[in-house]
């Protein structure tokens, strides 16, 4: 199995997570975000095989190059979105200047698809496109966890007022791609505590 962390990063406290495999010292991030200093320092010694993106705004990718260019590892992110990485203005970083730079990234490696896997530390992860909060929204799912970006939040959704959003489609995500994982499923948002499938059937008044 591997160990899971989260750091808060940013203004606006995007959760980055780390997924290490104790014995082999292999790890993943997903969304690095703005300010990753800690993240860093997390990460000093580690072999890190690979950056996922569950979408490209900006304090999801806001300390990207920071960890890209610490590890030499690759990027991946949906195809919907690649030219988000190098656009500020896509990114939303043009946006919100006085919260961040602007931000323009170097393309990604890899362009993922909705069913795709990735065998990454030992392990096999399944992309599953949720777009909806954004076109190129996707989700990871590894066994039990689920690391859902921001379509799904504990008891909220993902906003769906910036560029590309929609609203009817990012319920349809969840409502089929995510709820029929299973209820016991946990749930690891892009911003928040942690939750699962169950609790967000019962309790979220968003869905």
């Amino acid at each position: 199995m591997f160990h899971i962390s989260s750091f808060a990063l940013g203004p606006f406290e995007t959760n980055a997570y780390v997924l290490k495999n104790e014995e082999t010292n292999e790890a993943i991030v997903i969304d690095p975000g703005v300010g990753p200093d800690q993240l860093l320092k997390a990460l000093k010694g580690v072999k890190v095989q690979a950056i996922l993106l569950t979408h490209a705004h900006f304090d999801h990718i806001g300390g990207l190059e920071q960890v890209r260019k610490a590890h030499g590892c690759p990027v991946y992110i949906h195809k919907n979105e690649q030219e988000w990485l190098t656009n500020a203005e896509l990114n939303g970083s043009a946006r919100w200047p006085s919260m961040t730079a602007a931000i323009s990234a170097q393309p990604a490696e890899h362009l993922l698809t909705h069913g795709q896997t990735l065998e990454l530390i030992g392990h096999t992860f399944q992309v599953l496109h949720t777009p909806g909060h954004s076109p190129g929204s996707v989700s990871f799912v590894h066994g039990s966890h689920l690391f859902a970006g921001d379509v799904l939040f504990h008891r909220s959704v993902g906003r769906t007022d910036l560029e590309g959003g929609d609203h009817d489609q990012l319920i349809r995500s969840i409502k089929n791609k995510l709820f029929p994982l299973g209820d016991e499923v946990t749930v690891y948002p892009g911003h928040g505590p942690k939750t699962t499938i169950g609790y967000e059937k019962t309790h979220n008044p968003f869905v």
